[in-house]
């Protein structure tokens, strides 16, 4: 699949199969999100990959736009140190994560971490250090339903040339 199909194809999955995901699309994933561009060459990201059910459900808990990660399979969690551009490099790496998902088939839903008021039970949860913020969760799985595209906004509404 080329770049531009990914861009396409991408949408939030919210809904999976209970069918497992191998550890090599795994470790595809963590490799896409640690290619992303970073600023100063800092690399700020660190990837906790959870598998485990009841980490699952607990997180889904906790993250309360992001109840439906309890019936995930998996759930990459993206931290980056508390570095100057933490917000952006990690953003990026999720970016690349969510579209390196699409082309290997999985569903998966970029949900809020930063600035969100479970960072710190999240953080807990997992086992993090001081730090480091949470950028996001991205519940994965295989979709349990055709995955459909949101409706945006046209090329002509958002682009300006030269001044806004």
């Amino acid at each position: 699949m080329d770049t531009f199909s990914a861009i396409n194809k991408r949408a939030s999955v919210r809904e999976y199969q209970s069918r497992p995901i191998e550890k090599d699309l795994l470790e595809k994933l963590i490799d896409a999100g640690r290619r992303a561009p970073t600023a100063r060459a800092v690399e700020p990201w660190e990837f906790v990959v959870i598998q485990d059910r009841e980490t699952l459900k607990t997180l889904g808990k906790i993250a309360t736009s992001g109840g439906f990660i309890k019936d995930a399979l998996a759930c990459i969690a993206i931290f980056c140190q508390d570095t100057k551009y933490y917000l952006e490099d990690g953003s990026a790496a999720t970016e690349n994560v969510l579209l390196a998902a699409v082309e290997l088939g999985l569903g998966a839903c970029w949900v809020a971490g930063d600035k969100k008021p479970y960072v710190d039970e999240v953080a807990g949860l997992l086992g993090v250090p001081a730090g480091f913020k949470l950028i996001s969760l991205i519940p994965l799985g295989w979709p349990k339903k055709e995955i459909k595209q949101l409706k945006k906004r046209n090329l002509e509404q958002v682009i300006h040339w030269e001044k806004f």
